[in-house]
């Protein structure tokens, strides 16, 4: 009988599960959602795993005995237990991606600065008129959010000369210049979000914050989409308010990526398509924790999780805890 089933695990990310569950778990894998997987009437195993974009259905939850995501974000499964009866075990994984996740956003915003996407267009020319860029020596970092992803962000600028601030209620990291959003804004050349996502911050970075920028500001999401409705980032950038996005992570990823796979006919949203169009923007397919050493510790952390619960009906990192 199979005892859990691992939805959305790309393929090397299903070598390395196979590699460290090392044929103790009767286990299967699917590269797909649960929504795509599209056999929804009963759950396949009594534990899933699933990412940040599988849609669980509700009728699961009675049949269910635990949930586990492979993700340091848990919001998804906070609002599937406000959304059931019977909530089963839900687990995470806290520790295994924080320095990959920052240095994705270190990687957009210097290429933002150098104007990369230019540059690689006109390799085939050799003109480099209009190509020139900035340096991150010196340059205003101000990071939204700093737990665990937003410390790395803050040490990586901190190695490359440039003067970081950070944003938090909670104010943990000693050294750190602490500000509000409001007076951060007004200060940054670059801004980092790296927050975690909870129901009151929702569309964080609306036109009111967004206004609030200096002109020219380059923003960086590698947090969650739904701090940066799209509509809004596409309307700053129109008016000059930014200066470039660098974005890993989309409101309504669920949707999204069958839509980019093309298993999906539903128009991709406009201001996303518009996005994709301006050599101001860089976009990559929430891969920021994609890297070999994360993906080695999130497949030994995720096995460590279900056998975990499967021997002592616990999560090592229970959501809520």
């Amino acid at each position: 009988m199979t005892q859990v089933v691992f939805f959305e695990a790309f393929a090397e990310e299903r070598a390395a599960l196979e590699k460290y569950a090392g044929g103790r778990l009767q286990a299967e894998y699917t590269w797909k959602t649960i929504q795509e997987w599209g056999k929804a009437a009963e759950p396949p195993a009594p534990i899933i795993s699933v990412r940040t974009q599988s849609l669980i259905p509700t009728s699961w939850a009675g049949q269910l005995k635990a949930i586990l995501t492979r993700s340091t974000g848990y919001d998804h499964l906070l609002r599937y237990g406000a959304a059931v009866d019977c909530q089963p075990a839900c687990g995470y994984l806290p520790l295994y991606c924080h320095r990959a996740v920052a240095e994705q956003a270190l990687l957009l915003w210097m290429a933002l600065l150098r104007r990369l996407p230019v540059q690689m267009r006109h390799f085939h020319d050799f003109n480099r008129d209009g190509l020139t860029g900035r340096e991150a020596f010196g340059k205003r970092l101000l990071v939204v959010g700093v737990g665990r992803i937003g410390t790395e962000i803050v040490r990586l600028g901190q190695g490359l000369g440039m003067t970081v601030r950070g944003v938090d209620p909670v104010r943990r990291l000693d050294g750190l210049e602490y500000v509000s959003y409001e007076e951060g804004a007004g200060w940054a050349d670059i801004v980092a979000v790296a927050m975690n996502l909870n129901a009151g911050n929702y569309g964080y970075f609306n036109a009111q914050r967004l206004g609030m920028l200096r002109p020219g500001t380059l923003l960086v999401n590698v947090a969650r989409g739904e701090f940066t409705p799209l509509a809004e980032l596409a309307n700053a950038l129109r008016a000059g308010v930014l200066g470039g996005i660098g974005l890993d992570v989309y409101e309504d990823e669920s949707s999204l990526g069958p839509q980019l796979r093309g298993e999906k006919a539903a128009p991709v949203n406009a201001a996303l398509t518009e996005l994709q169009k301006s050599d101001q923007v860089i976009l990559t397919p929430h891969n920021a924790f994609n890297t070999v050493e994360a993906v080695e510790r999130k497949a030994e952390q995720s096995i460590q999780q279900i056998e975990a619960f499967l021997s002592q009906g616990r999560f090592l990192w229970p959501v809520g805890d």
